[in-house]
């Protein structure tokens, strides 16, 4: 069999997880997450990680500053280790930039030190969005032509770049390349609306069942990086109340989904899945079509 990757996007919610582990107990093969938080201990009920194995969840504490960086050649290795073993890799995740980082060779600007990063974001509090934004574009117009003066996190990681002789608008051009290291499938994974919006909501109270504001204490308790902060919920559910944290994660859950739905329009030859059923009948649907590609025999 040729040396295939299955790679599955879609929103939060949309069952990714669930589809990614039927999926290879059919084909055989191994999941590797492409999602930006999962690499963290300490959160698994904050960043839905899978109960099953999956490589690359849970990889690091969230002291860590954790990068696409450090993260594109672990998911290189985990995917030839998996193909080496005569398994498929299904590479899963709602991350867009880990999903093509895992998938490609991008060639990413190096990390800044914690040092600079720190010098570019005390400069934005400073002086603001638009003063920052404007120091951007003296030093890096291209850049601050792709980055809203609002976008706190880009407009400090365009400085850091511009610091030491790089650009962040190199980074966005090649993001949508259709290249990839192996022959890659992809599907993405569509739910109308009013059913997102409700697995958004079933997702959340079952957060808040299953004890995640305990898990966000104790990951508050100890060292976190700036980077793990970022955990969708986190903040939320550490200052509010349990009724205004409820809507507050509804709220920014449906915001990022939207964020994912407009990744998932940009990938090329991306093959749309209904999702809107049982996660079984979804893994089939795409089993089958992998079949067909690779001439698979049936289950």
């Amino acid at each position: 069999m040729a040396q295939l990757v299955v790679a599955i996007f879609g929103p939060t919610a949309s069952g990714k997880s669930t589809v990614a582990e039927r999926l290879a107990e059919w084909l055989p093969g191994e999941v590797v997450s492409a999602d930006s938080m999962q690499v963290y201990r300490g959160l698994p009920i904050l960043t839905n990680q899978p109960e099953r194995p999956t490589r690359l969840v849970g990889i690091w504490g969230p002291d860590r500053s954790a990068s696409v960086g450090e993260y594109q050649p672990l998911a290189h290795a985990a995917i030839d280790e998996i193909l080496q073993s005569g398994r498929i890799p299904i590479v899963a995740g709602g991350t867009g930039l880990y999903l093509r980082a895992a998938l490609a060779d991008m060639e990413l600007p190096p990390p800044a030190s914690l040092e600079r990063r720190e010098h570019w974001q005390r400069l934005y509090e400073r002086v603001g969005g638009k003063r920052a934004h404007e120091l951007l574009a003296e030093r890096d117009p291209a850049a601050a032509g792709a980055v809203h003066p609002n976008d706190r996190r880009r407009v400090v990681r365009a400085l850091e770049l511009a610091d030491v002789g790089e650009s962040l608008a190199p980074e966005t051009d090649r993001l949508w390349a259709a290249e990839t290291r192996y022959p890659t499938l992809t599907f993405g994974l569509e739910l109308p609306r009013e059913e997102l919006l409700r697995r958004i909501e079933d997702r959340t109270q079952a957060m808040f069942e299953s004890g995640v504001e305990a898990e966000v204490a104790r990951a508050l308790a100890g060292p976190i990086s700036p980077t793990a902060r970022k955990a969708l919920g986190l903040e939320e559910i550490s200052s509010l109340g349990r009724a205004e944290a409820i809507v507050a994660v509804n709220l920014r859950t449906r915001r990022y989904a939207a964020y994912q739905r407009k990744w998932m329009r940009r990938i090329p030859g991306l093959v749309s899945v209904a999702a809107d059923r049982p996660p079984g009948e979804v893994a089939d649907e795409i089993l089958e079509m992998v079949r067909a590609r690779e001439r698979l025999p049936a289950r």
